[in-house]
Formats: structure tokens, C-alpha cells, sequence
């Protein structure tokens, strides 16, 4: 008892200083994309259907502890649970797309419009006011919720990781159906391309192959050396690997836009600034409505936190083959990219700070 009553004291003393950590993280990576931006390129393109491989490997060591740690009855009873998950689709598909496209009007559209000058020519040789192309991009990001880094959000928030999987799995789904014909909607786009390559691989790279590994590498590791030893032993070496990985993907992650960054840094923020209030908006929404339904915190906490969070790579696979890579819509998915963890952790400390709240 000693032992695990110490190493949850060690991870929240570590948790504790994560913000420093991040800031540093994003700070080397900046510099290193900036003094190496050959390598930082040659990471960046080394994907397939805008999965990057880097990142996934990043994000495989951040989920499988994850995945290891789930007992499946949790799964089970999760899914038999409908309040969540309800919530949770309600406000990806029925309010976060209107927030999002309202609130990067107001702001790009009319506020910051006279700091964003100038046209761009996009595919089919067609003239389009850069605003508006950074606000379609930030459409795209609106519509498409996050299917795999809100399991890490989601543990380091201490909730139902079982919740978490049944919800990532539910919103993988859903966006196979509703992606296309909304965000075609909300564009004025006819026969939006839906990217399913990139929605599949990411679910499967993500989620699929962790959480086959750590379903049978945990049944394997119980029955060798005992539920004991899984828990105080390999649980307490394996913790600090998603921590870590986390944090290595903060720095491939701002290496790879390092030039841009320094390059643009008005515009980036300028961008930033729309997606971040939507982001906390959609957040407080999702959590006010977990409290007046009377869900747990540990139900509530992965309720809000997916609703908050977005799939960057159907974003920015979906912006290429409507604008092209180099359009005002793929630089505001990009900036989707670079606010999202530091973002997300500060909500994960917001929710962990407020579980009284609910308890």
C-alpha cells in the first residue's frame, strides 16, 4: 500500500510541473525546426494518407499504457451507460460545428479581417479572400472530433478510460457518416471528400493496435506473474511512457512547423485565437451539461474533453484535397495542430481541479 500510495504522490509532484515541461518541449522544437529544417521536412513527409509515421510511433508508447491498464468489465459496463455517450454526440454534431463556424466569422471574418489581407489561388485556379479560407479550415477542424489523443487527455484527467474507449470508438463511427455531408454543408462544398483512408488508418494505429496489445499482453502478464506484480511493478515502470511520448510528440510536432511559426507568427496567432476560445467554449458547455445530467466525474471528465478536442490529421487531410497544401485552410488545420496539447492539458488540470465539483 506504501508503494502505491508513493507513486501516486510521484506522478502528481510530476504532473505538477507538466506545464513546464510542455513549454519547454514546444520551445525545442521550434528551435530545432528552425536550426534543422531539412530533417524536420523530410520527418513531416514521411506519411501515408496524412498519418504521420513519426507521430504515430509517438502516439502508439502514449496509448498502450494506456490500453494496458483498461480493465474490459469497465468497457462493458461503459457501454451500457447511454447519458455519456449521448452527450458527448450531441455536442460534437450538433454544436460544436455552429460554434466553431460563428465564432471564426466573427473573428477572422470581421474583427481580425483587416490583418488578414489578400486572396489566394486554390484548386480549380479559383480567387478566395484569405479569410475565408482560414475560416473554412477552421471549419474542418470544427466537425471533425478527436478519436484517439482524448485517451490521454482522458487518463491524465483520472476518469473512465473504459468510457473514453467506448466513446473513440462510437466517434470514429459517427464521423464515417457525418463528416462529409456536414462539413459539405457548412463549406458550400458539393460532394465533399470524406478522407475514410486517413479516419481508418489513424483509428487503427492509434487505438486498434495498442489496444489489441494491451489487452492480450495484460491477460498474458496477470497470468504469468500475478495481478500484484502487474500493479505495482510494470504499472509503476510504465507510467512515465506516456508522459514521456506525449511530450516527444510536442517536439516533432513544432519542429515540423518551426519555419512557419517564426515566419508567420501574427497570422498563426491570430488563428489561434478562435480555435482557442472554441475549444474552452465547447468545453465549458459539455461539462455544464455533464453536471445538470448528474454524470460522475469520471464519466463527466471524458465527456467534455473529447467534445473539446479534434482529429487534426482528417483536418488537414481534408483541407489538402479541397484547397491544397500550401492554402490559408491547411495553415489554420496546422494551427489546429500546435495549440491542441498545450491547450488540452491546461482543460485536463481544469477538470481534475474541479472533480469536488461533481463528487
Amino acid at each position: 500500500m506504501d508503494h502505491v500510495i508513493h507513486e501516486e504522490r510521484h506522478l502528481s509532484f510530476f504532473e505538477k510541473y507538466l506545464t513546464g515541461w510542455v513549454l519547454l518541449c514546444i520551445g525545442l522544437g521550434i528551435m530545432l525546426g528552425k536550426l534543422f529544417p531539412q530533417v524536420a521536412v523530410a520527418l513531416d513527409q514521411f506519411s501515408i494518407y496524412q498519418v504521420s509515421i513519426p507521430i504515430a510511433i509517438c502516439l502508439f508508447f502514449m496509448m498502450y499504457p494506456i490500453m494496458v491498464k483498461i480493465d474490459f468489465a469497465e468497457v462493458i459496463k461503459a457501454g451500457k451507460t447511454p447519458k455519456p455517450v449521448i452527450l458527448t454526440l450531441f455536442v460534437n454534431w450538433c454544436i460544436k460545428p455552429f460554434t466553431m463556424l460563428a465564432i471564426a466569422t466573427l473573428f477572422l471574418g470581421v474583427l481580425f479581417k483587416g490583418w488578414l489581407p489578400g486572396v489566394e489561388i486554390v484548386k480549380g485556379g479559383a480567387q478566395v479572400e484569405l479569410f475565408r479560407s482560414y475560416i473554412a479550415g477552421c471549419i474542418l477542424l470544427g466537425i471533425a472530433p478527436c478519436t484517439a489523443m482524448v485517451l490521454i487527455w482522458g487518463h491524465l484527467a483520472k476518469s473512465n478510460d473504459g468510457h473514453t474507449l467506448v466513446m473513440v470508438a462510437i466517434n470514429s463511427l459517427s464521423m464515417l457518416f457525418l463528416y462529409a455531408p456536414l462539413g459539405g454543408w457548412l463549406l458550400g462544398v458539393n460532394k465533399m471528400p470524406i478522407p475514410w483512408q486517413t479516419i481508418v488508418l489513424s483509428v487503427v494505429i492509434y487505438v486498434g493496435l495498442p489496444l489489441l496489445l494491451g489487452y492480450y499482453s495484460r491477460k498474458w502478464l496477470i497470468a504469468k506473474n500475478g495481478f500484484k506484480w502487474f500493479e505495482e511493478k510494470f504499472l509503476h515502470y510504465l507510467t512515465p511512457v506516456s508522459i514521456c511520448a506525449l511530450l516527444l510528440t510536442l517536439v516533432l510536432l513544432f519542429s515540423f512547423k518551426g519555419e512557419l511559426i517564426i515566419n508567420q507568427p501574427q497570422i498563426i496567432f491570430l488563428i489561434a485565437v478562435p480555435l482557442f476560445i472554441q475549444t474552452c467554449l465547447i468545453f465549458g458547455i459539455s461539462y455544464v451539461l455533464a453536471k445538470w445530467l448528474k454524470l460522475s466525474y469520471r464519466d463527466a471528465a471524458p465527456s467534455a474533453l473529447i467534445g473539446a478536442s479534434n482529429h487534426f490529421e482528417v483536418a488537414i487531410a481534408t483541407s489538402t484535397i479541397l484547397f491544397g497544401l500550401s492554402s490559408g485552410a491547411s495553415l489554420a488545420t496546422v494551427v489546429g495542430v500546435l495549440i491542441e496539447v498545450p491547450v488540452m492539458l491546461m482543460l485536463v488540470k481544469v477538470c481534475v481541479r474541479t472533480k469536488s465539483w461533481f463528487d
